[in-house]
């Protein structure tokens, strides 16, 4: 994941800071120069001692005035609001005061909507600001939270989810819990969270939970006799309650037909099915569950399947869809297997230094990993890599890989020949498309909001006002609405992007589009 959360530059942090003004603090991680490793980043922030904050002598002994001071009200029956989240600002170079602002049921109502998050670039800011560690919001922190939580299992990333959950404190409310419980189970830890609900029996969602923990805890006859009692009062489905049974004792039912796959996803359901000896196909179910596929247990093609489907979100490192790429040789061919088939050469060839080499598997492996939406994880993993090329169809392929790695800047003057031939990308890389002719209105789109298109107002308000999250979630969602063919919603959104500091990710986000198979 570490490679997915998106880093703002330097520069664009500039920007940020002055634009924003008084509405960032100095001090934050936008005015530094560079990230700070963790051990510098917790030195500089260590706590100053509690001598350097007693009252000095000499303070005045009456107040200045008779006036009331203002007084700071807040509740006292509930838990504080705390910072949740994995990356600190020396990561992500976002102000602590990203969240503080605004409404938590406001901001959770932005990332529901923010659903459509197709482009790699795009994926990146979102994960940005999902694990962001930030001030919470001024009130529904839970709230927020929990769309963070819910945002990062739709999109398939399940350790951060569990991390963030961990976080919060996952006895803190039932649905905390819930959430803990069913990430759990697909993480494959569900030991840990069953033996809370053994201490705190009213922590469970259900009755099926607590007849499933007290069997993984080996205690059989509690179990069978929460499922009778649960039977009695009615409180569980027949379906549940046939899969719960076969569970506690499956020779009982040895030479029955198999259960019928249940209509709706659940994760007890799933890790049920298995234990039973019926798994359940996780292409059958949301992108969270292809994680399970990944473990060692699993046959290579399913890993194959599973890490291409979270690297399409950018759920799993690129490093780590590379693994399962090269971890054996492919034994057959079509689809999936042609296409690990030619990742292989490429990644030979270009360790062995021959330039001739990579020319004559790149173009291949190239088309391959568009075709399957993974051009990105593969340009970030090659891009600034690849030699000279002088054959036309490698060298154009050299040039796209390279305008879709973190390296994009330097494509045009590696591939110079392959860059005349395509002026809408260099300027879109070099960020300033005066005088670029688009084809269409989409590259119009584009080529305006590089040049004279003006951010969203409304958006540059709410960051002036210290709601710089909401706002970009905003931004990020008129992105996303203009990625699927509105070219106004794209226009705005990617000259507010910039207005807002996020240079680096708006071009990356116009080449994303411009490179992009054709439907």
């Amino acid at each position: 994941m570490a490679n997915k959360v998106g880093v703002i530059s330097r520069r664009s942090g500039r920007i940020l800071a002055l634009m924003l003004g008084a509405a960032v603090p100095a001090g934050t991680a936008l005015a530094q120069e560079a990230p700070l490793s963790v051990i510098d980043w917790l030195d500089r922030n260590a706590p100053t001692p509690a001598a350097q904050n007693r009252p000095t002598r000499d303070e005045p002994a009456v107040a200045p005035s008779g006036n009331v001071p203002a007084i700071t009200v807040a509740p006292l029956d509930g838990p504080a609001a705390r910072r949740v989240g994995l990356a600190p600002a020396s990561v992500t170079g976002l102000p602590d005061t990203l969240w503080q602002a605004s409404d938590g049921a406001e901001l959770a109502d932005a990332i529901a909507n923010t659903k459509a998050v197709r482009l790699p670039a795009t994926q990146s800011l979102f994960y940005t600001l999902l694990l962001a560690e930030a001030l919470p919001p001024s009130v529904h922190d839970q709230t927020f939270n929990l769309a963070r939580v819910d945002a990062l299992m739709r999109m398939g990333a399940l350790d951060p989810a569990l991390a963030l959950l961990e976080q919060i404190g996952p006895d803190v409310s039932p649905a905390v819990f819930a959430r803990y419980f069913d990430a759990s189970l697909l993480a494959g830890t569900e030991d840990t969270a069953c033996a809370k609900i053994t201490s705190k029996p009213s922590l469970a969602p259900d009755y099926a939970t607590r007849v499933f923990c007290a069997a993984r805890a080996g205690d059989w006859d509690t179990a069978v006799l929460l499922l009778g009692t649960a039977r009695a009062l009615d409180a569980i489905t027949e379906a549940r309650a046939d899969m719960l049974e076969r569970f506690l004792d499956p020779d009982l039912f040895e030479g029955e037909p198999d259960l019928p796959t249940p209509a709706k996803d659940d994760p007890l359901s799933f890790r049920v099915f298995e234990a039973i000896g019926t798994p359940i196909s996780t292409a059958l179910w949301p992108r969270i569950y292809a994680n399970a596929d990944l473990r060692e247990l699993a046959g290579w093609r399913s890993q194959l399947l599973a890490v291409e489907r979270l690297a399409q979100t950018g759920a799993v490192a690129d490093n780590r869809l590379l693994g399962i790429y090269t971890d054996r040789q492919p034994a057959a061919s079509g689809g999936l297997w042609d296409r690990v088939r030619a990742v292989q050469r490429f990644e030979t060839a270009l360790n062995s230094n021959s330039a001739e080499a990579v020319a004559k598997t790149l173009p291949t492996a190239w088309s391959e990993m568009q075709t399957a939406g993974l051009a990105v994880p593969f340009a970030n993993l090659y891009g600034d890599r690849l030699p000279a090329l002088q054959d036309r169809a490698a060298s154009t392929a050299a040039f796209e890989t390279m305008l879709l790695s973190p390296a994009y800047e330097q494509a045009a003057t590696r591939y110079p020949t392959a860059a005349a031939r395509a002026p809408l990308l260099v300027a879109l890389a070099q960020g300033d498309t005066t005088g670029a002719q688009p084809n269409g209105p989409m590259e119009k789109a584009l080529v305006d909001a590089f040049s004279v298109a003006t951010p969203d107002a409304t958006l540059i308000g709410l960051a002036r006002t210290g709601k710089l999250g909401l706002a970009l979630l905003s931004a990020l969602d008129l992105v996303n609405e203009g990625a699927k063919g509105d070219p106004d919603s794209l226009r705005q959104g990617l000259a507010t992007l910039r207005a807002l500091g996020l240079e680096d990710n708006a071009r990356r986000t116009a080449l994303e589009i411009m490179l992009r198979p054709a439907p």
